[in-house]
């Protein structure tokens, strides 16, 4: 079985969703791409006789050493090719994750070197990941928004790439200004509705518990 750009985002996909710290499942893998369940069942089975990946009694999908090692040179073409996007470029963060999208197949190790060199080796791409490779970010202990106490200050650490995957989400983020680094107080956790409330330089940020599940923050020292 060869790389192809379709194995290529498959793993990155397991990769990325691993990246949560909950399970990564065939039904998890198929909202996340936007591809039926029958086709990623079918598609799992492959990558697991080509060895990249592995299935186990639980359905739960892990990546072996070999899936592991492509699935970050692609996770770290594409969290630098955002930066650049980003950085550079000035696009928004919503119009950066699409375009890496595209780009990161044809990236050569060559130009994957020079442009962390010219970004100054960033430690994690716009959104907060960290990019596989280079230094990682001090550590925080981080824990998804929707866990977050009411009446605590919590701090963005990182938007994951599940929440990337979101368009609406994304854009409704970069809209109301929610980046890494920002402080945010919550307001209100309401389960009954659905919804945490939070409050930034006065400004009210409502989101839905299950996309502030995919936010990550931690307590300011």
């Amino acid at each position: 079985m060869d790389t192809t750009a379709s194995v290529q985002d498959y793993l990155a996909a397991i990769y990325d969703l691993a990246g949560s710290g909950k399970p990564v499942i065939g039904a998890r893998l198929a909202k996340h791409l936007k591809i039926s369940p029958p086709a990623v069942t079918e598609a799992l089975q492959r990558l697991a006789q080509a060895g990249f990946v592995r299935v186990s009694r639980t359905k739960e999908v892990t990546l072996t050493k070999k899936g592991k090692g492509l699935a970050e040179v692609m996770a770290r073409r594409h969290r630098l090719l955002e930066r650049w996007l980003t950085d550079i470029l000035g696009l928004d963060w919503t119009e950066a994750h699409e375009e890496a999208h595209r780009l990161e197949h044809a990236l050569s190790p060559r130009v994957e070197d020079r442009l962390a060199a010219v970004l100054g080796m960033p430690t994690t791409c716009p959104h907060g990941n960290p990019i596989p490779g280079l230094a990682r970010p001090s550590p925080t202990h981080p824990f998804p928004l929707d866990q977050a106490r009411e009446g605590s200050t919590v701090v963005v650490e990182r938007i994951t790439e599940e929440a990337e995957a979101d368009r609406r989400l994304l854009e409704h983020l970069w809209q109301n200004g929610v980046r890494p680094g920002m402080k945010l107080k919550v307001q209100q956790v309401a389960p009954w509705a659905g919804t945490i409330t939070t409050a930034s330089d006065g400004k009210m940020i409502v989101l839905g518990l299950a996309a502030a599940g995919k936010i990550w923050v931690y307590q300011p020292k």
